[in-house]
C-alpha cells in the first residue's frame, strides 16, 4: 500500500524534521508531510537557541556541521538586556548559537532530511481530519489527494496543530498563551550582528521588545506579551511595535534611518508550564503542538527539536514491542516532563511572579551587575 507508512510525521518544521532525522537508521517506512511548500516563511523571532544546536550535535556531529554551515545567519555571542528604567546588562553566552530567518533555517533542516534519510516527504498536504482505530491512523486531506494511513502518528504541526485539536481536548487558556508580532528592518545604527537585544517596558512588563540580527544587515524586530494581558489592556501589538521604534528613548534614534522590509505579522505561542495531554493511542505531539514554548523567554525551537528526538525514541520502543497504546506512550510523556516540562513550569512561575511585581525587574537588573548574581540568574533563566 503506497499510502501506508509505519510512521507519519505531520509538520516539517524543527520538531518534525528532527524526528525524521532521528529515525534515519530505524528501518521504518516514514512519511513527513506539511501543508506548505518549502522554503516558506514562518513568523518567529528567528533566534536559534544553543540547546537546539546541541541536540542536533548529540544526534550526529555531521548533521550539526551541515546545519551550522547555513550561510543565511548571524552568529550571536552576546545578549543585551534593558530594564524599564534604562539600565542594562550584557551577557556573553558560552554555547554556540546563531539567528537565522525560518525561511532558510527550516528549509535547511528539510533538505537534510531529504539528503540523509529515506523519509517520504509530501508537501502541500493539509490534514482535514484524523481517525484513529485499534489497527491504524487515517489522515484525511483537505484536497483531493489520497488519504494516508500509518501505525503511529507524530504531530509536529505547530501552534495551530490539527493533530492537537482533533486528538486532545485543549481549550484556549490565555494565561498560558502569548501573542507577538514581528517585521524585518535594515539600516539600524549603533548595532552589530553578534548581539541580541531585549527591552523590558514599564507599561508591558509581561513581555518584551526585541532586536535580533539575522545576517546581511537585516534585523528581526518584534514585540510580544501574555495573551491575557493583551486582552485586559486592549493592546494593539502592531501599533506598540511601531511606537517603540519611533518613541523609545534608547531605540528611536537607531531606527531614524531604518527601512521596514516586510509587513508586521503576528503569531501565537502556546506556553509550557501546564500539564496537558501530549500523547495517546497511536499518537504523540511535539514542539508547539505540545505547547512547549518557554514562558519566560518565548523560544521554542530548542524544545521542538528535543521533543521530536524523544518522540523518535518512543516510536522505536513502540515498534519493538508492537504496542501503540496510550500506556506505552507514558515513557514519552515522562521524558518530556523530565527534560523539558519541569524547566518550563519553573519559567512560568518566575514569569508570573515578575510580572506581578514590576519593580523586581529594575531591582533584578541592578543586582545582576554583580558577577555572582549574574551567574546565578543565568543558571535560573537558562
Amino acid at each position: 500500500m503506497t499510502n501506508h507508512y509505519h510512521v507519519v510525521i505531520v509538520g516539517a518544521g524543527p520538531a518534525g524534521t528532527a524526528c525524521a532525522l532521528a529515525l534515519q537508521h530505524s528501518g521504518l517506512r516514514v512519511a513527513l508531510i506539511d501543508k506548505d511548500q518549502f522554503p516558506r516563511d514562518k513568523v518567529c523571532g528567528d533566534a536559534i537557541p544553543g540547546l537546539a544546536l546541541k541536540a542536533i550535535r548529540q544526534l550526529s556531529p555531521a548533521l550539526y556541521d551541515e546545519l551550522y554551515a547555513l550561510p543565511q545567519k548571524a552568529e550571536t555571542r552576546d545578549s543585551r538586556l534593558f530594564a524599564p528604567d534604562g539600565g542594562d546588562i550584557r551577557v556573553r553566552w558560552q554555547i554556540q548559537t546563531f539567528n537565522s530567518p525560518r525561511l532558510h533555517f527550516d528549509a535547511r533542516l528539510l533538505a537534510m532530511v531529504r539528503a540523509h534519510t529515506a523519509t517520504h516527504v509530501q508537501l502541500d498536504f493539509a490534514v482535514k481530519d484524523i481517525h484513529i482505530t485499534a489497527e491504524q491512523v487515517t489522515l484525511l486531506p483537505a484536497n483531493d489527494q489520497a488519504p494516508l494511513t500509518c501505525q503511529l502518528l507524530i504531530g509536529c504541526d505547530g501552534a495551530n496543530s490539527v493533530a492537537a485539536r482533533k486528538l486532545t481536548k485543549r481549550p484556549l487558556d490565555r494565561a498560558h498563551q502569548c501573542v507577538a508580532v514581528r517585521a524585518y528592518f535594515q539600516g539600524l545604527t549603533d548595532t552589530d550582528e553578534t548581539t541580541t537585544e531585549f527591552y523590558f517596558l514599564r507599561e508591558y512588563i509581561a513581555g518584551y521588545f526585541w532586536i535580533f540580527p539575522v545576517g546581511d544587515g537585516v534585523y528581526n524586530v518584534g514585540f510580544g506579551m501574555l495573551s491575557s494581558d493583551v486582552a485586559a489592556q486592549k493592546v494593539d501589538l502592531k501599533k506598540v511595535l511601531l511606537a517603540i521604534t519611533r518613541e523609545h528613548p534608547q531605540v528611536a534614534k537607531r531606527f531614524a534611518q531604518a527601512s521596514q522590509l516586510s509587513e508586521i505579522n503576528g503569531f501565537g505561542l502556546p506556553l509550557g508550564g501546564k500539564s496537558r495531554p501530549i500523547s495517546g493511542n497511536r499518537f504523540m505531539l511535539c514542539g508547539d503542538a505540545a505547547s512547549l514554548i518557554d514562558p519566560l523567554q518565548g523560544h521554542g525551537i530548542d524544545t521542538a527539536i528535543q521533543s521530536g528526538i524523544l518522540a523518535a525514541k518512543q516510536a522505536l520502543r513502540c515498534f519493538k514491542q508492537q504496542d501503540f497504546s496510550g500506556a506505552q506512550m507514558r515513557w514519552y510523556e515522562q521524558a518530556v516532563y523530565q527534560q523539558i516540562g519541569k524547566k518550563l513550569a519553573r519559567s512560568y512561575r518566575l514569569m508570573r511572579f515578575i510580572s506581578s511585581k514590576p519593580w523586581l525587574v529594575n531591582a533584578g537588573f541592578g543586582l545582576a551587575r554583580n558577577a555572582w548574581v549574574k551567574k546565578w540568574l543565568l543558571k535560573v533563566v537558562g
